[in-house]
């Protein structure tokens, strides 16, 4: 399950996406447009920021803005920074890898098994969508297509 800061993140992220290249956007907006407590969004800006997924200015004419184009940042970048896996036991997953309290032996454990198949089925989903992909059901804007001129 995907935890409010991961949720949080990915929603200032794709709020940022739709402002790519319009420079810094202010944290009160992205607080306030995406209903995100300011105090928590914070801190989520911070720890994307030192990641280098978003840039940051302080003062009045400050604010957020992505490093990467939408489309260099996937949604399964997102939920390694803000929840430090993908998976959902400890013993599945690849980098923080721990073995589960109170379990049977690894070499027993049929979950574990199941656990690394969704695994590896998340990764690749997150890891192939971006935030530059329209999702499932959504319209792709299509740009102004101007008349031809009459004859």
């Amino acid at each position: 399950m995907l935890n409010m800061k991961s949720r949080y993140a990915m929603r200032a992220l794709l709020y940022l996406a739709g402002r790519y290249g319009d420079g810094p956007v202010q944290i009160g907006e992205i607080a306030d447009s995406q209903r995100i407590p300011r105090k928590f969004l914070t801190v989520i800006l911070s720890e994307l920021s030192r990641e280098g997924i978003i840039g940051t200015k302080r003062g009045r004419a400050g604010g957020y803005w992505l490093e990467r184009e939408p489309s260099a940042i996937s949604y399964g970048d997102i939920v390694r920074i803000t929840r430090g896996s993908l998976a959902l036991v400890p013993c599945a997953a690849r980098l923080a890898y721990e073995p589960c309290d109170n379990c049977v032996p690894e070499s027993e454990c049929h979950l574990r098994l199941v656990m690394l198949a969704v695994r590896d089925a998340t990764a690749d989903v997150l890891d192939r969508l971006t935030l530059a992909d329209p999702l499932p059901g959504q319209v792709e804007l299509q740009p102004e297509r101007q008349a031809a001129p009459a004859q």
